[in-house]
């Protein structure tokens, strides 16, 4: 019997045992290269703050990287009931729950953060951090977590499994050569987000917003007729911050329109959580929705996407969420995968030459659309941004130069991010050549693919 007492027909998968078998010779545990691992936890009833401790969930840890995209916060008295979880330099993460077997190191950035009972943390000792989230993310790694997995409703990896996974002992200057890859990936998604807020920044300069900060006054006055026109009786949609922003960019010199004028909407569509699968085609929510990125958690059949295709996203296209966290956009500026988006996002496409795709999109993720999207939801428990509202949202239009300028920006921000992920993908792939070959070929390949 295995020492795991397990008897389900995929832990013996023949894929998992030939995977195992071409790391047995030259591994050891996972234990020997640990001194602590343990999970986080939610705080009871925890109601997130707009700002305070960052709380990563499993839709922040990425295969080698964290992701600030809809990061929640912790209050200090709820970040000190989970304080035992708190992140240190260099710890590896593991999420263990739902979209498992993720790997990411902690960097500074996040040194101090919590995360929730989905995820592990483990403090390593004679191992490049970035060279044990590298192996976890690669097939070996990945398959071991599949391998060890229990539960039909929830799979979830258990700390007693974790510990036995199988860790090739590499030399250190492979590990020290991978762990260089990961933190060059990382200084150019850092870049990237840099540049893309110095886009965002160039935008608002142009309006006259650069230094402008919204501020919620107290009282002021409205006439009834005001109210009447909005259709609108409660008070804080009249804040004056929202006519601010509404008069400078009826301002802009290059002009304006509304959102209806600019681009045409399609809603997409709900399937149910009794649709989901343990994988297959991407559903996508507006959790995993990103200016950056689209992350991948939930899953349908190839039969029910065959079904609603028509919800299929295509180039050219921006995804915007209406919907939890309204306001999202992400444009599409290569074809897609096959993937399905959810009842909470729209899919917009332009319908005039006069405003850019890449233009727009960081004018609907900009402060210009976000205080809008608040005054449209203001009030709501469960936020909704209707299609009404959508459509009536207010976009300046640059003059041409000035988009083309910033769209630039914009590009050169993704083409970072874009290198990132080519750069994580190559170290990936280099264990898994030392893995099946030896680390000099391992170094061969990296060097021929720079």
């Amino acid at each position: 019997m295995h020492r795991d007492m397990r008897l389900d027909a995929t832990h013996y998968h023949p894929w998992h045992l030939e995977n195992l078998s071409k790391i047995k010779e030259k591994s050891q545990p996972l234990s020997e290269f640990i001194t602590h691992i343990s999970g986080g936890a939610t705080p009871l009833g925890a109601v997130y703050p707009e700002e305070g401790t960052p709380f990563l969930r499993v839709q922040n840890i990425m295969p080698n990287y964290i992701s600030a995209s809809g990061i929640k916060f912790l209050s200090p008295s709820q970040n000190q009931e989970i304080i035992r979880s708190q992140l240190k330099k260099d710890d590896v993460l593991l999420t263990i729950t739902g979209s498992y077997g993720k790997s990411a190191v902690v960097t500074d950035k996040f040194v101090g953060a919590n995360i929730n009972q989905h995820s592990v943390k483990m403090t390593v000792k004679k191992v490049a951090p970035y060279f044990l989230s590298t192996f976890l993310n690669c097939k070996y790694g990945y398959s071991q977590s599949t391998r060890h997995v229990v539960g039909i409703t929830r799979p979830a990896l258990d700390y007693s499994s974790i510990r036995i996974f199988l860790i090739p002992d590499l030399d250190k200057e492979f590990q020290d050569m991978i762990a260089s890859y990961c933190r060059v990936a990382e200084k150019l998604r850092k870049d990237s987000k840099e540049c893309y807020t110095e886009a965002q920044t160039l935008l608002l300069s142009e309006l006259g917003l650069a230094d402008w900060q919204p501020k919620q006054q107290l009282t002021f006055i409205k006439n009834f007729s005001d109210t009447e026109r909005a259709e609108r009786f409660d008070a804080d949609y009249f804040q004056p911050k929202y006519d601010d922003i509404v008069n400078a960019i009826k301002s802009c010199t290059g002009g304006w329109d509304t959102l209806k004028n600019l681009v045409t909407l399609e809603k997409c569509i709900e399937v149910g959580s009794k649709a989901y699968i343990e994988d297959g085609i991407p559903f996508v929510r507006v959790s995993n929705l990103s200016p950056f990125e689209i992350t991948q958690e939930k899953y349908i059949s190839e039969e029910l996407y065959a079904e609603i295709t028509e919800h299929q996203p295509k180039q050219g296209e921006i995804l915007l969420s209406k919907d939890a966290t309204p306001g999202i956009a992400h444009y599409l500026r290569e074809e897609p995968e096959k993937m399905i988006p959810a009842g909470g996002i729209l899919r917009l496409k332009s319908k005039t030459d006069k405003i850019g795709n890449e233009y727009l999109t960081l004018v609907l993720n900009s402060i210009l659309t976000q205080e809008q999207v608040k005054r449209d939801v203001g009030g709501s428990v469960i936020l909704h941004w209707r299609p009404d509202q959508v459509v009536g949202t207010v976009i300046p239009i640059l003059h041409q130069d000035k988009q083309v300028e910033i769209e630039q920006k914009v590009t050169e921000s993704f083409n970072g991010r874009k290198r990132a992920k080519e750069l994580l993908e190559n170290a990936k792939h280099a264990v898994e050549i030392a893995i099946e070959q030896d680390e000099q070929a391992a170094i061969d390949w990296l060097e021929s693919v720079l």
